[in-house]
């Protein structure tokens, strides 16, 4: 779906109760009762935990006031702190604050430094913190009471989660710069549509975890009102891989990837990145990997095809590969070509990958690790590719390409990502929280699966393997789909291992084992599981 800003998400609202008669109560109520549904989705014994929430006098508040009193109706204890006089909530947010006090349940009342000194000490004590303060009709600086209650929540103790209603307190929801103090959730429960911050600046210190659940307005209406080129991944944007295959279909049909990868030590990369490869659906897979390494890449995975190149003195792949027009036989019948997992930094194997790009390869390119590596000094190649080739760096190998720093990179992802792109003529994925695809037309997508656990060895050689395996089966047509939907499920693979074997323990290879599981969750979030 587009990525809006705070204006457009607004006109979505109104369009959805001008249009399509939904009150605008009703859209409050349905968003809170979505993040009640998360927290009892995320966090077990609700009924043993101190939750409070802290409500603004806007609608952000209006939103808490539903959060509270859906978690007292599901038997969750539930103390809500209102900033300001309660002759100041109006509208919608009126008519859920008079719901609470209806109910019989406390209202706290903060108005000032004294009252939040007074009350500090009890909110300090909570399991889980709500922040329904301020949301995206934010003017200006927060000053006084709120930029105190703000810097005193993101002082709480690390065991304590804070869970943001639509955005979190403080934060700009057009630029991601913090306004004056923002709030440090550890998950956002955003409506609709995400929010353009959400992705700029260090806006992810902010957002944490990034939900965004559907609160009555109609799809088409994002993609009306949004202007952006930026799209956030979800299922809805990738029906096309729900096309079920034919019955009289064989792996022929399906394509085949030629994964160059492995050095001695190194291994395990080549591994890794043919089974995910297969994993995903390729129909055939080969590897071509140093002659020494062949039998350890070959007895892992009986179901991939092998091809020994000349190895160096190190045990990388040597520049005699390419004699005798090996090279361009090793390509005959591919569909898909990645380059780079485990290869090593030994300069005769850097210059093969330099030379066998520097000839476009008639087949679309993953370029990957040492594949970029081989890059470093060399930017100036990469174009020239007709935009026929992926490059899939984290940060420090970005930083390392464009010659600046990795806190450069990460503080300017989506700005770097799509100059690289169009610099390049390339698709570059920015791996990293909040894994960016960016296009050199300036087209983005923005994917929100995956988990700090992947941050692990190997994990990247996976992403490669499926991206190869995705393009030999379903071709260039639509790359830019095929990609975005890669990385996608590659993080939603993460997510379910994670959730089986938890973060720490998680390895690459649980992830690959996830991939099963990926493909039937994203069948079922459309209907078809």
């Amino acid at each position: 779906m587009k990525i809006l800003t705070a204006v457009e998400s607004r006109e979505v609202d109104r369009l959805t109760t001008e249009r399509h008669g939904i009150p605008s109560l009703m859209l409050m109520e349905n968003a809170g009762k979505s993040v009640v549904a998360y927290i009892k989705q995320r966090f077990a014994k609700l009924g043993r935990r101190r939750i409070v929430v802290l409500c603004g006098k806007g609608n952000n508040g209006g939103d808490g006031f539903v959060v509270a009193r859906h978690l007292l109706e599901m038997g969750a204890r539930s103390t809500v702190y209102l900033f300001a006089d309660p002759g100041e909530v109006g509208g919608d947010a009126a008519v859920n604050l008079k719901r609470w006090q209806d109910a019989g349940r406390e209202l706290r009342i903060v108005r000032n430094e004294n009252e939040w000194q007074a009350a500090k000490t009890s909110i300090s004590l909570a399991d889980i913190i709500v922040d329904a303060l301020l949301g995206t009709g934010l003017r200006g600086p927060v000053e006084g009471l709120l930029r105190e209650v703000i810097e005193d929540v993101n002082r709480r103790k690390p065991e304590v989660a804070v869970v943001a209603v639509d955005i979190p307190s403080g934060l700009s929801a057009d630029s991601g710069e913090a306004q004056g103090a923002a709030i440090l959730a550890n998950f956002t429960v955003t409506f609709t549509a995400p929010k353009i911050g959400f992705f700029l600046g260090s806006a992810a210190q902010q957002v944490g975890q990034l939900i965004v659940r559907d609160i009555g307005s109609p799809y088409e209406l994002i993609g009306e009102v949004g202007k952006s080129h930026l799209r956030w991944l979800e299922p809805r944007e990738m029906t096309q891989f729900l096309i079920p295959r034919s019955s009289e279909g064989h792996k022929g049909d399906y394509g085949h990837a030629l994964i160059v990868a492995g050095s001695v030590g190194k291994s395990g990369a080549a591994v890794l990145s043919s089974w995910a490869a297969l994993r995903v659906g390729a129909g055939l897979v080969t590897v071509a990997t140093p002659e020494p390494v062949l039998p350890i890449v070959a007895s892992h995975t009986p179901e991939i095809m092998t091809e020994p190149l000349p190895a160096t003195e190190t045990g990388s792949i040597s520049l005699r590969s390419l004699e005798y027009q090996r090279f361009e036989n090793l390509l005959k019948g591919k569909r898909a070509l990645a380059i780079g997992p485990g290869l090593s930094t030994h300069g005769e194997t850097m210059q093969l990958v330099r030379t066998v790009l520097g000839k476009q390869p008639p087949v679309p390119v993953i370029l990957d690790a040492d594949g970029l590596n081989a890059f470093d000094g060399h930017e100036q190649d990469l174009r020239g590719s007709n935009g026929m080739i992926a490059l899939t760096p984290h940060p420090g190998e970005m930083a390392r390409l464009l010659g600046t720093t990795t806190s450069d990179v990460q503080s300017r992802r989506l700005e770097l990502a799509l100059k690289a792109a169009a610099d390049w003529d390339a698709y570059v994925i920015l791996k990293g929280h909040q894994t960016i695809v960016a296009a050199a037309n300036g087209q983005a997508w923005i994917n929100s699966t995956g988990n700090p656990g992947m941050g692990t060895g190997g994990t990247g050689d996976v992403l490669t393997g499926m991206l190869a395996g995705l393009t030999a089966e379903y071709g260039t047509k639509t790359w830019w789909w095929t990609l975005g939907f890669g990385v996608y499920l590659h993080g939603l693979a993460g997510d379910l291992a994670a959730a089986d074997v938890g973060q720490a323990p998680l390895m690459a290879s649980d992830l690959i084992r996830a991939i099963p599981d990926a493909f039937q969750h994203f069948f079922y979030e459309l209907g078809r599981g």
